[in-house]
């Protein structure tokens, strides 16, 4: 229990000025054993149901109209994504495991791991797979109409979709949770490519915002240890980011001194990079020292 308290207070102090509350005193927290953290309960599932149904109006009427989450998206940014996410898959699976919910003078926080999975049809050979799995705080207000989503924060996040011969890639990408704005951090791609395949692969970052924008990919040859590593230097916006590796599994049929190269796999792994906001009052402050003492 104390953990759980102090990880709220955390959360509630990290958090950005659209969404952050003031923390409750912890003697007045009340953790799932009550109507009102039943009645959170009872929403958060609801949006599971809805999403499965692909409700979209059933599912988007659980948020506020106010709603901005951590990465700065509002309820109509967010609501677009749902909809091209939607659009995309022919049928997505969701499910959550809520692990805490606290509730306080109208508004509750809840702490849960989300995931997703979808089939991609391609061709017999080439069919591929989503799977998805994020750890995730919800922050919740009681209105009128009940209980309603006001934002929520993405702490961990890994997304794949693979192809091929690539679902059977014991994939391991290693980034950092969360790093400070503008330092220097290494992502690091390790799969071991079938026998007699040809893997290329290439890591690239990309700022969480919407529209997505893509940035250019340069694939390279796995090399002999099959560890892919690249280093990037975090985004001074204090925009969040993802971590985005491509792979492409090739095969190579010699028949009658001609060379013929046959796609057997691809796909991606995506991590979330949190960014922490540089305090620039402190920064200025060891600069002044700094100069002072020379």
């Amino acid at each position: 229990m104390k953990k759980f308290i102090l990880l709220l207070s955390l959360i509630l102090l990290g958090t950005s000025s659209s969404f952050a509350w003031e923390m409750p005193s912890v003697f007045n927290l009340q953790v799932f054993k009550n109507n009102e953290a039943r009645e959170v309960k009872k929403l958060l599932e609801s949006q599971v149901k809805y999403a499965n149904k692909t409700d979209f109006n059933k599912f988007i009427s659980t948020y506020d109209k106010k709603y901005v989450n951590a990465d700065g998206f509002n309820l109509d940014s967010y609501a677009n994504l749902v909809k091209e996410t939607w659009g995309t898959f022919d049928k997505i699976e969701y499910d959550i495991d809520i692990k805490n919910v606290a509730v306080c003078d109208g508004k509750a926080i809840a702490e849960l791991t989300e995931t997703s999975y979808a089939e991609i049809p391609v061709n017999e050979n080439l069919n591929g797979e989503l799977k998805s799995i994020a750890n995730s705080v919800y922050y919740l207000q009681k209105t009128n109409d009940g209980w309603k989503v006001v934002s929520d924060s993405v702490l961990d996040e890994t997304t794949t979709m693979l192809y091929g011969e690539a679902k059977n890639l014991d994939i391991k990408l290693t980034v950092p949770k969360q790093i400070l704005a503008d330092t220097e951090y290494t992502a690091s791609l390790e799969f071991t490519p079938p026998a007699e395949t040809i893997a290329i692969a290439s890591i690239t970052s990309e700022k969480v915002e919407y529209p997505q924008k893509q940035v250019k990919e340069v694939f390279r040859k796995m090399p002999e240890d099959n560890i892919l590593e690249r280093i990037f230097r975090a985004n001074t916006d204090n925009v969040n980011e993802y971590i985005i590796a491509s792979i492409g599994l090739t095969k190579a049929d010699i028949q009658d001194m001609n060379i013929k190269l046959s796609l057997t796999g691809f796909g991606y792994t995506i991590k979330r990079v949190n960014i922490i906001p540089q305090n620039k009052y402190i920064t200025i402050k060891e600069e002044t020292k700094d100069a002072e003492s020379k």
